[in-house]
């Protein structure tokens, strides 16, 4: 429900808003100066999602009470109100920032007409924001065995409030993950604000995280909201966790203990409502016993821990990848979609993908602009990737076909072993063939069968 804050000095426009506002379904809360409304809004209690605010007050006016608001940073919707304002304060006001303006005495129908177009406009403000930040695409690309167990894994997740820790190697899509799990839970309307704890110096992490007031340090030119404001009510998602120092990681504990804080340089406390999701390419364990990860803070953030599969684990899901890549290009560079040929998949299954889907998306948009042909062939791709091919086998001469085929697949089928450490379920899943199926071939072929 919406709490509508009104400030007004006197007690009957108080009552008559106020029961406008229940009527239609709002808390409301009611104050008589604008220090008292400064000092609610700056107790950081209360999310106020409107304000209705006179003109003339006792002290500090209307018109110098909504300039500190805006100063503070406050964003929720102004409309103002008076019996008797001029056309130049109502003038000031609006260039303050100030959504409507309202003479007494006060006209039921324009009041709810008012709020409701101020609220609607606010919420399109913010999702319109949220969408231009917002990837293309956020579906999980696959159809392997661990693809699969990653998206009902990310479901699960969604469906509850709980703080999530994504590992996985760079490039593997914790991105991805994170912004699927905002998408799917009760928070997909809410903003969803990112922070890559790597890329930002250690002296402005802090007022990334937390923002800061004016005058607070040298460049503080205004004030600024931080990340977690940014975020409330929706989702935070902090990636690469592991790279924070401690100092900060200290901070971070106590906003998720507490659900509140202060800006840099103000003692002003904000009250948020943020879940957070945690990513990292390290082994926060190790981190721990090296003493560059707190514990506590690794066991606030572990409460659904989540695992990002690298892609070498599920090579089957290449095509489908390449083929998703393809059209996404396709459409930024208003040309035909690549088809890439099952040579191409196949050497392509020969690569170890240190830089995981990120690098196989590097390399097909690479494709999209270097290949003047429909089809890529493993000839088209990069030396890199068919230098660390395993179809590269040389053969003797054989009395037959049959003899050829069967030293090649059994060459093959080794080299796929040897990939997964003998993991004969994962080597059935690159090769895209039933797990008996494999078996089988092993025993064709005279190939040890770990499993049995």
């Amino acid at each position: 429900m919406t709490l509508i804050a009104i400030c007004d000095d006197e007690p009957a426009i108080r009552k008559t808003l106020a029961e406008i506002l229940q009527d239609e379904h709002h808390d409301v809360t009611a104050v008589e100066s604008g220090e008292e409304l400064l000092g609610l809004l700056r107790s950081g209690e209360k999310r106020v999602d409107a304000i209705f605010l006179d003109i003339w007050l006792p002290g500090i006016d209307g018109v110098e009470t909504l300039t500190q608001l805006k100063a503070d940073g406050f964003d929720a919707p102004v409309i103002m109100i008076s019996g008797h304002a001029t056309l130049e304060s109502a003038v000031k006001a609006t260039r303050l920032g100030a959504f409507d303006f309202l003479e007494k005495p006060l006209n039921l129908d324009r009041v709810v007409i008012s709020l409701n177009n101020a609220l609607r406009q606010t919420k399109l403000d913010k999702r319109l924001n949220r969408l231009v930040n917002r990837l293309p695409k956020t579906q999980m690309i696959g159809d392997s065995t661990l693809i699969q167990q990653l998206k009902a894994d990310i479901q699960l997740a969604a469906e509850a409030p709980a703080r999530v820790l994504i590992l996985g190697e760079s490039g593997s899509g914790k991105e991805l993950a994170a912004r699927s799990i905002h998408e799917l839970s009760p928070r997909r309307d809410e903003p969803f604000v990112e922070m890559n704890c790597a890329a930002i110096p250690e002296e402005l992490i802090e007022s990334e995280l937390f923002g800061h007031v004016k005058g607070s340090f040298t460049g503080a030119i205004e004030n600024r909201q931080g990340k977690f404001e940014e975020a409330d009510r929706g989702t935070l998602f902090l990636d690469e966790i592991g790279d924070m120092s401690l100092q900060t990681q200290a901070k971070v504990l106590r906003v998720l203990q507490e659900q509140r804080f202060q800006r840099i340089g103000s003692n002003r406390t904000i009250a948020v409502d943020v879940r957070v999701i945690a990513a990292t390419n390290k082994d926060l364990e190790q981190e721990i016993q090296a003493g560059r990860f707190r514990k506590d803070l690794f066991y606030r953030l572990n409460v659904i821990p989540i695992t990002i599969p690298p892609l070498r684990e599920r090579l089957s899901d290449l095509g489908p990848l390449c083929r998703h890549f393809a059209a996404e290009f396709a459409a930024s560079y208003g040309r035909p979609a690549l088809h890439f040929t099952p040579s191409a998949i196949e050497a392509l299954t020969g690569y170890a993908w240190p830089g995981n889907v990120r690098e196989l998306r590097n390399i097909v948009e690479r494709l999209m602009i270097m290949c003047r042909k429909p089809e890529v062939t493993s000839a088209d791709l990069p030396q890199a990737t068919t230098g660390h091919t395993v179809l590269d086998p040389v053969f003797p001469e054989f009395s037959s076909l049959k003899d050829a085929r069967d030293a090649f697949e059994r060459s093959y089928i080794m080299a796929q072993l040897d990939r997964f450490d003998g993991n004969v379920t994962k080597t059935a899943e690159a090769l895209q063939l039933e797990r008996s199926h494999l078996h089988r071939k092993l025993k064709q072929l005279g190939i040890k069968d770990l499993d049995t």
